[in-house]
């Protein structure tokens, strides 16, 4: 056997050797610690603040710097809010539009600017698209993840609206509803919980159930919601059945959201042109015609 082998071997086992008696010997997390961790890890998914890394706090400094107008400020936190951004994220938000701005033409022109021999005309304003480009692609995808978000708050409303109206037929009240779907295993990962979680948090710091509803459907910037929070609000003015209220929402709800459904199946046959008629058409006239015109060019040959 070789000796490099042999060493190789003698280290693996030695290594899983180690890692057997550490794994056998090193005492294992108690009900209390995993308990603790639990609800660290709670806190840490409600916050949804995460630590920033080195690169992460160079862009949120340089995002920090750029002048803008308190229109485009505040048009912009509202978009990263309803996105289910913090607004502490707003100057990361902006550096990322700072550096794509520099780092695409800067790529462009070291990789391809200095090799190829067309007009510096050209170059520089290739290199100024691709500046608009990075500057404009954060708000594409701030755009992006908005519409998902407020999709997805939209289908998991009548589900959402169906658990709370056994909870309310059940005797318990708005809040405590919401704290029983805030723990529902199923919803941990849905944005109207965690909007439901902030709610909740506002009513414990002072704020009255009333604002803290209308600031919940007014941070996701979704009308479907806007409309439940108004009928709670109603609802607990007026004093009227908050559970006959949130099934009829609930049901004109899950219409709705078959009917988008419906309309979303009724556009796929408008969609599947484009693909038809560029790839697939085209591949069918070959597998198909080729032969005959082959064959043709043989019999007219041969003639």
């Amino acid at each position: 056997m070789p000796l490099n082998l042999l060493i190789v071997l003698v280290f693996v086992g030695t290594a899983s050797l180690v890692a057997f008696l550490l794994y056998i010997l090193v005492p294992k997390k108690t009900v209390l610690k995993e308990r603790l961790e639990s609800l660290e890890e709670r806190t840490v998914e409600t916050t949804l603040e995460g630590p920033l890394t080195v690169w992460q706090k160079f862009i949120g400094r340089l995002g920090a710097g750029v002048p803008l107008r308190i229109q485009d400020y505040g048009k912009y936190m509202r978009l990263l809010i309803a996105a289910g951004i913090r607004k502490e994220k707003f100057p990361l938000f902006m550096g990322s539009k700072i550096v794509l701005a520099i780092l695409f033409p800067a790529i462009y022109l070291i990789f391809f600017g200095m090799t190829t021999g067309h007009d510096y005309t050209i170059k520089v304003l290739f290199a100024v698209m691709l500046a608009i480009l990075g500057f404009l692609l954060p708000s594409f995808w701030l755009s992006r993840r908005l519409k998902n978000r407020q999709l997805q708050i939209f289908f998991d409303l009548p589900d959402v609206l169906d658990l709370m109206t056994v909870c309310v037929e059940a005797g318990l009240s708005i809040d405590a509803s919401m704290i029983a779907i805030s723990q529902e295993a199923n919803f941990q990962k849905s944005p109207l919980v965690r909007e439901m979680k902030i709610a909740l948090a506002e009513t414990r710091a002072g704020k009255s159930r009333v604002e803290a509803l209308r600031n919940m459907g007014e941070r996701t910037m979704v009308d479907d919601l806007k409309a439940f929070t108004t009928v709670l609000i109603q609802t607990e003015r007026l004093g009227t059945s908050l559970a006959l209220a949130l099934r009829v929402y609930s049901d004109s709800f899950r219409t709705i959201r078959m009917q988008k459904a419906e309309e979303a199946a009724a556009k796929t046959t408008i969609k599947l042109l484009f693909p038809l008629i560029v790839f697939i058409f085209p591949a069918l006239f070959v597998v198909m015609l080729l032969p005959a015109i082959i064959r043709m060019q043989k019999f007219m040959g041969g003639m």
